[in-house]
């Protein structure tokens, strides 16, 4: 036995059994990996850019683009959620299965998010800025207790950058039932062999709520002394919880919700219907359409010529989220629906593997790369600089996987068991 696949059997012993027990789709715990390992990959990137490892000037404009833009691995993250999440309630509108249940769906995700994100934001706090235990700060730590930490200038992409994702992950969440169920109003009352084209329209609507929610709180970012839409103490409000400091992403969910439409009218119905051939067609050009997207998306800067594209597609600006979301929803949609070629390279074991752990590594990873440029990195001062910057990627494997794993066994995987011990009570119950 060879030893990459000795090294793909032991990775795919590890992965729990309830992968594979539950809907689980293999090739999106690939795709998964790459979201995780591209932010991963953008705040390296990102760390060594600031400490002069490397620079654009050497790079040169169009390698510096596709360096720095893993952040958007969160939209990519962001789309993964609302389709899989969606699943349910669009077999529920489109072939009749039996409507998820809210109480399960909100304990499955509070036993899936609480324990990793709990424990993990008072170690760091307890470790590294124990000022947040101490009176004056009780408020920006109640922001954190409750998932709103995206929404406040005191808080946001403080203690560890990525939790703010997380609050918006959270409120997506207690969001989704209730959405769910204003489109079962609306669907239902439409013909049914219209259901498809109504929930599209619907989930259209959603994109749009997105966009328009992001435009008006960008606007106020960028012109704070324009006038108000409402009395200054309701639009504090509403900034709060419809924007917040960078927007909600509603636009990202929905591309992911639409997507999973498309696959449940592919997968419950006849093999020779018009979805499953179209999309199976053109996986190849949604592929290469959705790379295609991406890349302009991550270089189109570079090109004075360009622009007039900043107010739109600049950092933050109000259609930047779409761009992003609609080249990764192409992606996903061709790995779906596409060959076994496109697929394998997703589904393969050791990739699988780092998707399992990926909330773990998502979590951990910047508090760890900070503590070993703190620690380790000045050791190599003078040093070539592409030695220190593999440097950064020996601690991603020797150092951050390791404790992701260990975190992920000890702290995610027995809430994760637990939460599926639920699901299968509550389906025997039903």
């Amino acid at each position: 036995m060879c030893i990459k696949t000795l090294l793909e059997s032991v990775l795919l012993i590890s992965l729990p059994k309830h992968t594979s027990e539950k809907n689980n789709i293999a090739v999106l715990d690939g795709v998964r990996a790459i979201a995780c390992l591209s932010v991963i990959a953008f705040h390296i990137n990102r760390f060594t850019y600031n400490d002069h490892v490397w620079n654009a000037a050497i790079a040169g404009p169009l390698t510096t683009g596709v360096l720095l833009v893993g952040y958007s691995g969160v939209t990519l993250f962001f789309i993964l959620s609302g389709f899989l999440l969606f699943m349910p309630y669009a077999k529920a509108l489109l072939i009749d299965k039996e409507w998820p249940s809210m109480r399960l769906f909100y304990l499955r995700r509070a036993l899936r998010i609480f324990p990793g994100y709990y424990v993990s934001l008072f170690l760091l706090i307890l470790l590294t800025q124990p000022q947040y235990l101490q009176p004056d700060h009780l408020p920006q730590l109640g922001l954190f207790l409750t998932f709103l930490m995206d929404s406040s200038q005191t808080t946001y992409q403080q203690i560890n950058g990525p939790f703010w994702t997380l609050a918006t992950e959270w409120q997506y969440y207690m969001l989704l039932p209730f959405l769910a169920l204003c489109i079962r109003w609306i669907v239902q009352r439409g013909p049914s062999q219209k259901r498809a084209w109504v929930l599209i329209g619907c989930l259209l609507t959603v994109i749009i709520w997105g966009l328009a929610t992001r435009y008006w709180g960008r606007s106020y970012d960028l012109h704070p002394s324009q006038p108000l839409l409402l009395p200054r103490p309701l639009h504090n409000v509403a900034m709060f919880f419809l924007y917040g400091m960078s927007g909600k992403y509603l636009e990202d969910f929905a591309v992911g919700m639409l997507i999973s439409v498309f696959y449940v009218l592919s997968q419950n119905v006849s093999r020779d219907n018009k979805v499953t051939v179209i999309m199976g067609r053109y996986s190849s050009w949604l592929w290469g359409t959705g790379i295609l997207l991406l890349f302009f998306m991550a270089v189109w800067s570079a090109f004075p010529s360009l622009s007039f594209l900043d107010p739109y597609i600049g950092a933050h600006n109000w259609l930047t989220e779409l761009g992003f979301a609609l080249g990764f929803g192409l992606c996903v949609a061709a790995i779906l629906f596409g060959p076994a070629g496109l697929q394998g390279p997703f589904a393969w074991g050791p990739l699988r593997w780092i998707g399992m752990i990926s909330y773990s590594l998502y979590i951990w990873h910047e508090p760890l790369l900070r503590l070993w440029m703190a620690y380790v990195i000045p050791l190599a001062h003078g040093w070539r600089h592409a030695v220190i910057y593999a440097l950064y990627w020996v601690c991603v494997l020797l150092v951050i996987i390791p404790f992701s794993y260990v975190f992920y066994r000890l702290i995610e995987y027995p809430w994760m068991r637990l939460a599926d011990r639920t699901r299968k009570r509550e389906n025997r119950s039903s």
